[in-house]
C-alpha cells in the first residue's frame, strides 16, 4: 500500500471489496462474513462513511480482538492485517467452506453493504455456490495488454470519476478484475467483457441485440443494430438507439417548446443496464435483445431470477448473478444506487403517467416491458403527425440503405440485403414490396438470374 493508491481505493468509495470503518464495533464481525462468504475484500479502519482519513490508535491488543473476532465466527476466518500511517487494513479471502456465520447470523457482501440472508437463502447460496461464478474466473484466453484497449479503461475511469493516479496493472487489479498470475497479469472474464479490443473474440454472450417494427407486432422491421463493443459501450449505445427510435412529442405551454419522449429516460436507461449486468452469460443461446414497436418497449435478457432470490422479494431486495459487474457498473453515473434499480423505473414509468411495467422472469430469462396506450387508444393531432414523422424517417433511411446496396449490384439477393442491413429478410421483402407500390423498384426477370432497376 503507498498514498496514490489508497488515494485511489478512497476515491472509489465503498464497494463490492471496499468498507471503511471508523473504529471497531459490533458489525465487524458482520462484514468480515460478508466478505468471506462473496469475492473478498478488505476493511479499512480509520476511515469514516464519507471517505475522510481519522485514523486508529494501532496497538497489538487491537489487531489481537480482530483476529478474536474473526476466529469466533463458524467456521473460523483467518485475516491478513496491514498498517499503512494510522490506517489499519483487514485482508479478507473469498472462504473455501461458505456459508460462514458469526454470533447475529450469515451475511453476503452485494455491492456497497452487507445484507443479512434468511434460512432459505442460505440453503439456496450453500447450493448456488457450488457452480463457478463467470465473472470472476480467470479468462487465460485473454492476453495481456495485446488484447487489452487501454482507451476503454479511460472511458470507465472518466465515467467512474476516478483519476489515473496509478500505472494500468495496478489500477486493473484494484478495480477487481485482474491479477497477478506467475509475474503475468491476468484478466478475469468481467475485465474482458468491459476492456477487451474485440469482446466477442472471447464470448458468444457479449452482443446487444437492438431492432425498431413498423407495428405492433414481430413482423416487419424498419432497423436492427448489433453493438458489440464491451460493457459500458454497448450500455450507451442501446441507450442512444432507444432514443433514436422511440417517438417525441412536443408541449408548447411557455414560449419555449418542450420535448416529451415516448418512454422517460431515467426508465429505458436503468432497463438497459440491468439486462446487461444481470444476464446469465454462461446461456449461449441468447442475447440481450432490445425491442421498439409502436407503443410498447420491451427489454429481454437470458437468466431469470437469481436462485436465492425469491419472487415476493423481487424489486425489495438486491442480489446480483455478476456480483464483479455489478461493482464496476455501480461506480458509474449510469448506476444511482445500487439495489434500487426496479424501484426507480417503477417510479420514472409513474412521474410519465404511462401503465404499470411489467416485469416478467422464469427460471431462465427475463424481461421488462413498458407501453404507452396514447399510441393505441389515440392522440392529439399534432403528437401523433409527430410520431408518425418519426416512423417514416426510419423508413427512409431503411430504403437509402437498400438503393444504395442495389446501385452497387443490381443483381443482389435478398438474402444479401438482409445481411449487409441486418434486417430480417421478412423485413426486406416488406420494404421492397413498399418500394414497388410507390414505383420506386421493379424488378426485371425471374427470381433467380433477373435483375433490380430503380425508377430515379
Amino acid at each position: 500500500m503507498n498514498k496514490k493508491e489508497l488515494d485511489f481505493i478512497l476515491q472509489q468509495g465503498e464497494n463490492q471489496f471496499v468498507e471503511f470503518k471508523e473504529s471497531v464495533d459490533k458489525s465487524l464481525a458482520r462484514e468480515i462474513i460478508a466478505f468471506t462468504n462473496a469475492q473478498g475484500g478488505r476493511i479499512f479502519l480509520g476511515v469514516d462513511d464519507k471517505k475522510q482519513i481519522k485514523g486508529i490508535n494501532i496497538s497489538n491488543s487491537l489487531k489481537a480482538q480482530i483476529i478474536d473476532i474473526a476466529r469466533n465466527c463458524d467456521p473460523p476466518i483467518r485475516l491478513d492485517i496491514k498498517q499503512f500511517k494510522n490506517i489499519l487494513i483487514v485482508h479478507i479471502n473469498e472462504g473455501y467452506n461458505k456459508p460462514y456465520s458469526c454470533s447475529s447470523g450469515f451475511y453476503l457482501r452485494v455491492g456497497p453493504s452487507s445484507q443479512k440472508l434468511s434460512r432459505d437463502e442460505i440453503f439456496d447460496f450453500a447450493i448456488y455456490e457450488g457452480k463457478v461464478r463467470f465473472d470472476e474466473e480467470i479468462n487465460n484466453s485473454f492476453h495481456y495488454p495485446k488484447d487489452f484497449d487501454k482507451n476503454k479503461l479511460y472511458e470507465y475511469l472518466k465515467e467512474a470519476k476516478l483519476t489515473k493516479n496509478l500505472d494500468i496493472e495496478s489500477i486493473l487489479v484494484n478495480l477487481g478484475v485482474a491479477k497477478k498470475v506467475n509475474n503475468k497479469l491476468k484478466l478475469n472474464n468481467a475485465g474482458v467483457l468491459f476492456f477487451a479490443k474485440q469482446p466477442e473474440k472471447y464470448f458468444l454472450t457479449s452482443k446487444v441485440v437492438c431492432a425498431t417494427f413498423q407495428g405492433n407486432e414481430k413482423v416487419n422491421i424498419l432497423d436492427r443494430k448489433i453493438y458489440d463493443n464491451g460493457i459500458l459501450r454497448n450500455i450507451k449505445d442501446s441507450i442512444n438507439y432507444i432514443k433514436k427510435h422511440i417517438d417525441v412529442r412536443f408541449e408548447i405551454k411557455t414560449l419555449r417548446r418542450k420535448e416529451i419522449e415516448q418512454f422517460p429516460e431515467d426508465a429505458y436507461r436503468e432497463i438497459v443496464v440491468n439486462a446487461i449486468m444481470h444476464r446469465d452469460y454462461f446461456d449461449k443461446t441468447g442475447d440481450v435483445i432490445v425491442e421498439i414497436y409502436k407503443n410498447k418497449l420491451i427489454v429481454s435478457n437470458p437468466g431469470g431470477l437469481v436462485r436465492w432470490l425469491k419472487p415476493e422479494n423481487f424489486g425489495k431486495e438486491s442480489r446480483t448473478r455478476n456480483p464483479l459487474i455489478a461493482a464496476l457498473l455501480s461506480r458509474t453515473i449510469l448506476v444511482e444506487k445500487m439495489g434500487s434499480g426496479i424501484h426507480r423505473i417503477r417510479e420514472a414509468i409513474e412521474l410519465a403517467k404511462l401503465p404499470v411495467p411489467n416485469f416478467s422472469y422464469s427460471e431462465h430469462s427475463f424481461s421488462v416491458e413498458i407501453n404507452d396506450e396514447s399510441s393505441s387508444n389515440g392522440v392529439e393531432k399534432g403528437v401523433e403527425t409527430t410520431r408518425e414523422k418519426t416512423r417514416e424517417k426510419t423508413r427512409e433511411k431503411t430504403r437509402e440503405k437498400i438503393i444504395a446496396l442495389i446501385k452497387g449490384n443490381h443483381f443482389i439477393t435478398t438474402k444479401e440485403l438482409a445481411e449487409r442491413t441486418g434486417i430480417t429478410i421478412k423485413g426486406i421483402e416488406w420494404n421492397i414490396q413498399q418500394m414497388k407500390q410507390d414505383n420506386l423498384l421493379k424488378r426485371v426477370g425471374p427470381d433467380k438470374g433477373g435483375h433490380w432497376e430503380i425508377n430515379e
